[in-house]
């Protein structure tokens, strides 16, 4: 899937990284949207010569286990950067609410104290047409704009 909006990303400058280690933990929740931004992650990788079987990738069941899923890669210390993909949509309830405050201030907290950077890339949507629309819709696809953010963070 391509994406239809680009960040104004000099991808000359990031082939740097092609030899960094990347890891990406998804959520299996909204598969659709997920695999959509774990498309344009793979697309941005691809575009910089780095394919997907050298992308360690890890699956949890929701967004909420994101935090412990990148814990665990954290805690492995062979990654230069981490991409947490999820797509929580607002119900009916307040848990959008609690898991979105949850998963940010979870993954913050790992920023704060592990050794690699671990990028947030994850859709808090009020409707499953706004999540279409930034995973490869007319605004783009943020797995790509995620998987740049990694890949600069690398260099940091």
């Amino acid at each position: 899937m391509s994406t239809k909006k680009r960040s104004n990303i000099d991808l000359d400058s990031l082939m740097i990284v092609k030899g960094k280690k990347f890891a990406i933990v998804h959520s299996e929740w909204n598969i659709e949207i997920v695999n959509r931004l774990l498309n344009g992650a793979f697309e941005f990788f691809s575009s910089i010569g780095l394919e997907k079987d050298k992308i360690s990738i890890c699956s949890v069941p929701g967004s909420f286990e994101l935090i412990y899923g990148c814990k665990k890669m954290c805690y492995e210390n062979k990654y230069d950067a981490i991409i947490a993909i999820g797509s929580v949509i607002r119900g009916e309830t307040n848990h959008f609410d609690f898991i979105c405050n949850s998963v940010f201030n979870g993954i913050k907290d790992l920023n704060l104290t592990s050794k690699c950077p671990v990028i947030a890339c994850i859709l808090t949507d009020n409707n499953i047409e706004q999540s279409l629309e930034r995973s490869g819709g007319n605004l783009g696809n943020k797995g790509y704009d995620c998987a740049a953010a990694a890949a600069k963070m690398t260099l940091i």
